[in-house]
């Protein structure tokens, strides 16, 4: 029934701004969002929300949000009909991949897709049409380190156990500050009451990072470790655990081999060989190593600021090896495995596939594919290099590299150079400029919402969906047939029913399911399936489709009391599927059938990581790490007048002594360089950054001409990430070094002519 556009009302909608996807509680007057508050009654929120959820409305209603496509013509960005901006895309991409070959169309995924229904399910029918290997995503910003440690562990690069937060006694917590970011890879509404909890039931919390961060405060010990040699710091725990006779796995021990070539491998790194590298006492190290055994339950957690560094994928690693020697994998109070409502039914326990690594190579440097997708940092020399197989063509969908990769300014000007480039953006930011077809969708309110992917990182085992509290507004389209359309215009369909799209995909999942011994369906015939689907849209019936397959789902009358699609609707506050269990045999996929503890790949890397004992800088060296805001979220949140100020700034954090030896005072400006180069930013003096870091956040740079981002270009801080050159890679993910990072410092108010020196490099830089 058509809501009544005069009236004052509230609707329940997701939020999509953080891993949280806390339930909000909309107040709508007629089609405008007017207020939002947490949803109490939500099955995992429980009415928690933080400032971005609060703000959804304004996200909704900003001003310089685009509502019409818009076609570059004569060198410009015009308004256009959605018909012309398909047109246009239909007649260049098809003819590109042609002439030049699949791989000269790139793909770009940035992070937001993961945030929306339609950014979940279409890109996989996108790549599919295009057969292209050029995929780029913020994944090699972020967390691939931990897809590849736990497909080199587990088989399955999806398969990330997340910490059983409200069941734990001992928590370890490396590179995250989730009071700011709210969590990561865990998904887990009032992340900060979560701790509180741990601590009011008294378990212990213990945060290593180089910043006394709000999390750190709330912590009983903070570790303040030096940038970069979190992986030092896990090999010496681990090495403690060996050595001390305090590894258990108990139930454990039947599914993990490894062992003893473990041990070997972690021999030389003793708290004392790496004390100095990380600058903590061997004696701490040990102790962090005993707790951790001695605790009833525990788990440890590391995210982006262990990631992102030079050894990042034996970090990521090492964290689930702490969690399996200490018998906390897959145990409750532990680290778990989450089973999400649309995840595939599990199938018996048996060897699987496992997972490969560089199966195929990028084109300039040989850099190898991880997951299927290619260092985002290279991004730039695949368009800028001639020959074979060069990008002529790109497809980005909700990313910004220009200010997120390495060297913005090199890829601004690759962007520049491309044949064709179409953007999925509701901005026209730095990247989007670019383009020469820009589609945006509509607003989060006039969006359907449901949690593919962090349904399968959550704390508790549940299922919601949200139908948009919004009618769509005039001149748009849903952001599932603006994929849908796309995905149709550069495969030779342009001008087919968007439907076709999910029509293909659903008759292809019922396909393989009625063809699974293993399947509820078995044997049952497509038709008849699909026959039984409802839903308004064809993104409803796939959702429906997969609750009805999924773990808890009702197997198309196998379980009449399962999941579908009209049971969720009956819900509207979701359904709770339980607390996390135990379920390693199901998960595992690696060729043996057991968790692999010591993969081949990991064993070739530690070399590199024993070379990083060595591996020191000056007494007056200053390292560059990152840091998150509780009021953004990347670069996309900038735009929004109620998430500007505050803490919410782009300065340079520093040491007072730093500051002191430097000649730097609060508020000056100070000039950072380092190996791609050197930004002017404000210094903030901060006794809670140790000695020798500084910090940046993330995201801003909004300076480039050509953008429609007013509120961002008046505050537009610097870009963070154009002090890197993109050649600092963890090999194994591909992931970009963005933590760690050498750098100087000097007074931006230096004598004219002054040149800053470039910060030195490290001597185990990784150039492949």
């Amino acid at each position: 029934m058509p809501h009544e556009l005069s009236s004052s009302r509230t609707a329940l909608r997701i939020c999509p701004l953080c891993e949280a996807t806390c339930g909000l509680t909309l107040t709508i007057e007629g089609t405008r969002v007017t207020g939002a508050r947490g949803d109490r009654d939500d099955v995992l929120s429980r009415g928690f929300i933080c400032p971005k959820g609060a703000s959804i409305g304004g996200l909704d209603a900003d001003p310089d949000r685009l509502r019409t496509p818009l076609v570059r013509r004569n060198g410009r960005l015009t308004e256009t009909s959605w018909s012309d901006a398909f047109d246009v895309i239909a007649d260049a991409v098809p003819a590109l991949a042609q002439e030049h070959g699949q791989q000269a169309v790139g793909v770009v995924l940035g992070n937001p897709n993961v945030h929306t229904m339609a950014g979940a399910l279409y890109p996989s029918a996108l790549l599919s049409a295009l057969r292209t290997r050029s995929l780029f995503t913020a994944s090699t910003l972020d967390q691939m380190p931990k897809h590849v440690s736990s497909g080199l562990l587990f088989g399955d690069p999806n398969a990330i156990p997340v910490p059983d937060l409200d069941r734990t006694d001992h928590l370890l917590l490396l590179g995250a500050n989730p009071l700011e970011s709210n969590g990561s890879l865990c998904t887990a509404p009032d992340f900060p009451g979560r701790l509180k909890a741990l601590r009011r039931r008294g378990g212990t919390l213990t945060v290593v990072d180089p910043r006394r961060t709000r999390t750190a405060r709330l912590a009983d010990r903070h570790v303040a470790i030096r940038p970069g040699t979190d992986a030092l710091l896990l090999a010496a725990l681990t090495h403690v655990l060996f050595e001390e006779k305090l590894t258990a796995t108990g139930a454990l021990a039947q599914h993990v081999e490894g062992l003893d070539e473990t041990a070997h491998a972690v021999r030389e790194f003793t708290p004392e060989a790496v004390a100095g590298a990380c600058d903590i006492e061997a004696a701490t190290i040990r102790a962090i190593a005993r707790e951790l055994a001695a605790a009833r339950t525990a788990a440890v957690y590391g995210r982006i600021g262990s990631c992102t560094v030079e050894h990042g994928t034996l970090a990521s690693w090492l964290v689930d090896v702490l969690n399996i020697l200490t018998g906390n994998l897959d145990r409750p109070g532990g680290a778990l495995f989450p089973l999400s409502a649309t995840a595939r039914t599990p199938r018996p326990a048996a060897p699987g596939k496992g997972f490969a690594l560089g199966r195929w190579t990028s084109r300039v440097s040989g850099h190898p594919e991880a997951k299927g997708e290619l260092p985002i940092s290279a991004l730039a020399e695949e368009i800028e290099t001639p020959g074979e197989g060069r990008i002529r063509a790109l497809i980005v969908l909700a990313a910004n590299p220009v200010l997120s990769a390495p060297d913005g300014d090199r890829l601004d000007r690759a962007l520049d150079g491309l044949d064709f480039m179409v953007a999925v953006d509701p901005y026209l930011n730095e990247t989007s400029r670019h383009a020469h077809v820009v589609l945006p969708p509509p607003p989060p309110s006039q969006s359907a919402h449901f949690d593919f992917a962090f349904n399968a990182l959550a704390v508790r085992n549940q299922v919601r969906y949200t139908r948009p509290a919004v009618p769509l507004g005039d001149g748009l389209l849903d952001e599932s047939e603006i994929l849908a359309r796309l995905v149709l215009a550069v495969s030779g369909m342009h001008g087919a029913d968007p439907c076709t799209v999910d029509t293909t995909v659903v008759d292809r999942m019922l396909t393989r399911a009625v063809a699974d011994p293993h399947s509820p369906v078995h044997g049952r015939t497509p038709a008849e399936l699909a026959a039984a689907l409802t839903g308004r849209t064809g993104p409803e019936r796939r959702l429906d489709l997969m609750l009805r397959l999924g773990p808890y789902g009702e197997g198309f009358g196998a379980d009449p009391e399962g999941l579908t699609l009209e049971r969720l609707l009956a819900h509207p506050h979701g359904i709770d599927l339980g607390p996390l269990r135990p379920r390693i045999p199901e998960v595992l996929a690696t060729r043996s059938g057991r968790v692999e503890l010591l993969p081949a790949p990991i064993a070739a890397d530690l070399p590199r990581l024993r070379h990083a004992l060595a591996d020191r800088h000056g007494p007056d060296a200053l390292l560059l790490v990152g840091r998150r805001h509780l009021r953004s979220n990347n670069s996309w949140m900038h735009n929004i007048a109620e998430l500007s100020g505050g803490s919410n700034v782009c300065t340079l954090q520093m040491h007072p002594a730093d500051a002191a030896r430097l000649g730097l005072a609060d508020g000056a400006p100070a000039t950072v360089a380092s190996d791609g180069g050197a930004v002017t930013v404000p210094v903030e003096i901060d006794d809670g950054v140790r000695a020798g870091v500084v910090s940046l956040p993330h995201g801003w740079g909004h300076n480039r001409p050509g953008t429609r981002m007013s509120l961002a270009a008046a505050h537009p801080g610097v870009n963070v990430n154009q002090l890197l050159d993109g050649s600092r890679l963890d090999p194994l993910s591909g992931t970009a070094v963005l933590n760690g990072i050498p750098v100087t410092v000097t007074s931006a108010a230096a004598p004219a002519g002054a040149v800053p020196r470039r910060g030195p490099r490290s001597a185990s830089r990784n150039h492949t």
